[in-house]
């Protein structure tokens, strides 16, 4: 039976995505990466370049400003987006620290904007950066708002990949934190996605389904005790009722 998959469409996305993850290429080396013919691999480069997707210096593609004008689209077609850019902004300069409003997308956290404090750390997360859903604390707070079959179908499609130590392996103990986490309005991570990183975040709702998450994350020496535990969160939850306010009344800020 056929999945509905059209294989052109397939490896030209995949052609887009080995740019990003050899920071630009020429055919020859592009089509080694893929395991595609040099033909193949030309002639979805030229359909992109004269598309406008991709630019050519010399003999190596990479990335066209387009693709930003079409996520820059994505971004504004989510509820609140421009109250909330405010409020990541707000909370980065209160805490010192980094601040992400992220959102779920076919079962990854994606983040959607951030807010960088004076005292933040330099990670490899940018706005469009994919995590695994059940490493991060905004993440969680995501998840701790779906319903589980959702949940267990996101499990099944992604599994639960360890990145630390730390990082939670069990749908037993995954269940057990987001009901925690549904009891408190609190989600923790505790070096689960880098080692010697903390963040704790809060989920964002609508009134009827969950939006996103707010996030505070930084250096573990930072953010431990009650500054982590109460401080942040307070900052946090008040953030969050001012957010879901808007949203419940139907206020738009897109």
């Amino acid at each position: 039976m056929s999945s509905g998959r059209v294989k052109s469409a397939g490896t030209l996305f995949a052609v887009v995505e080995g740019l990003v993850a050899l920071d630009g290429a020429g055919v020859s080396e592009l089509a080694e990466h893929l395991g595609i013919a040099k033909s193949t691999a030309h002639r979805h480069l030229t359909t992109l370049e004269q598309s406008g997707y991709l630019v050519r210096e010399g003999n190596a593609y990479n990335i066209g400003l387009k693709f930003l004008q079409l996520g820059e689209y994505s971004r504004h077609t989510r509820p609140g987006y421009n109250l909330t850019k405010r409020i990541v902004d707000e909370i980065a300069q209160e805490t010192e620290e980094r601040s992400v409003f992220m959102v779920e997308e076919h079962g990854e956290a994606v983040y959607l904007y951030r807010g960088i404090g004076p005292r933040a750390v330099t990670t490899d997360s940018t706005v469009g950066t994919r995590r695994p859903i059940h490493t991060i604390a905004g993440g969680k707070a995501i998840l701790s708002q779906l319903p589980e079959e959702r949940v267990e179908a996101i499990i099944e499609k992604w599994g639960l990949e360890a990145l630390t130590k730390s990082t939670i392996t069990s749908r037993e103990v995954l269940y057990e934190e987001l009901d925690a986490i549904r009891e408190q309005g609190v989600a923790y991570n505790r070096a689960e996605a880098i080692e010697g990183l903390n963040a704790v975040a809060v989920p964002v709702t609508n009134g009827s389904s969950v939006v996103g998450a707010l996030s505070v994350s930084g250096p573990a020496n930072r953010l431990q005790g009650e500054w982590f535990e109460d401080e942040i969160p307070d900052l946090l939850l008040g953030f969050v009722n001012e957010l879901e306010l808007n949203l419940a009344h139907g206020t738009r800020f897109n």
